[in-house]
């Protein structure tokens, strides 16, 4: 397993990052430990999660995600982790979480303190904000809609409260997600000019279906010393090819109607195709080369990938030994340019 330097701190992350949000919907909490006890035996020393999860989100599960990871790290090594968790942000109708999340004082020290709690954990390695407190479109929202601005906390009053909470010794190091290169941007200045703790890393969507992180959050991020984590490298299964075998296959796209809206556009079924027709031709199995793209970008400072089984995992786990050829990834820009960003 190869480890990174994550952003401008002083953590050292294994380059494939085990997300969980499965955990507690799709898997058990028995299923949880085997996946936590695989990917570590790999060499996986990070471990994401967030207060949000299990997903789909629901009222009866929330937390439950952050439990089960809890009764597993409790009997590990915890300074040989990285832990990485998420407050839950606005506008998404999220009633069941404080009656409505938000990202100010009141709401992330609760947060903290119920994650820590779940955790069963004294601090949290990487706190991140899952989206903006403020309006920004995403989710496969992809225009600005001015009308769509609501009241938000101020960035200076959000980074304020993280560093006391980092000061507190409750957190190391923050992050964001889903953000635009206009909010990463403003959390660094704001906190460069504060004296405030800077962002290390921007969880964002990134695989071979969705670069639009190379558009501007490339540039930002590498100015900034910002890392990225790149989540969903397999477009929710749509790119190791089972969609195209079995529409109605088991997944979460078929599990949860609704939930990957973002995948249901136009040119996600023939962009997918191409991708696995490459991945084939070259000996090599969809997921393995599409985990192998996000892993090898210049600018990616972990993969969070997640399966539902030991057997996916297995299989995404190896693909940290692939290397994709000069051939492999001349054709992959070449179906990037005929379908670019299908699942933004």
């Amino acid at each position: 397993m190869e480890y990174r330097q994550l952003g401008a701190s002083d953590l050292k992350v294994s380059a494939l990052c085990l997300g969980t949000m499965t955990f507690g919907e799709q898997n058990s909490e028995a299923d949880a430990h085997a996946q936590l006890d695989l990917a570590v035996s790999r060499g996986v020393n990070f471990i994401d999660a967030a207060e949000m999860y299990p997903v789909p989100p629901r009222a009866e599960t929330q937390g439950r995600t952050e439990s089960y990871i809890g009764s597993w790290l409790k009997h590990q090594r915890r300074d040989e982790l990285i832990i990485a968790t998420k407050i839950a942000g606005p506008s998404r109708g999220f009633a069941w979480i404080r009656n409505g999340p938000h990202i100010n004082r009141e709401h992330i020290t609760a947060a903290i303190d119920d994650s820590l709690k779940r955790l069963q954990t004294d601090y949290i390695d990487l706190y991140q904000i899952h989206w903006p407190d403020r309006y920004v479109p995403m989710f496969g929202a992809t225009s600005y809609d001015v009308a769509e601005e609501h009241d938000s906390t101020p960035i200076a009053e959000q980074l304020q409260v993280m560093a006391d909470m980092v000061k507190a010794g409750k957190v190391r190091h923050i992050g964001l997600s889903n953000e635009t290169p206009w909010g990463v941007s403003e959390f660094v200045k704001c906190a460069e000019k504060m004296g405030l703790p800077k962002i290390i890393t921007v969880q964002n969507a990134y695989h071979l279906m969705n670069r639009s992180f190379e558009t501007g959050l490339a540039e930002v991020c590498h100015h900034t010393k910002v890392g990225l984590l790149a989540y969903s490298p397999l477009a929710f299964g749509h790119l190791t090819g089972k969609y195209l075998a079995d529409p109605n296959a088991k997944g979460r796209i078929t599990l949860f109607p609704g939930f990957g809206q973002r995948y249901a556009k136009p040119n996600v079924p023939v962009a997918s195709k191409e991708y696995v027709r490459i991945a084939q031709e070259a000996g090599l199995t969809p997921a393995k080369m599409a985990l192998t793209f996000a892993r090898t970008r210049w600018f990616t400072g972990s993969v969070i990938l997640g399966a539902t089984n030991l057997n996916q995992l297995k299989e995404n786990l190896d693909s940290v030994e692939v290397v994709l050829s000069a051939e492999v990834l001349e054709k992959i820009e070449a179906v990037h340019r005929m379908y670019p960003n299908p699942a933004p």
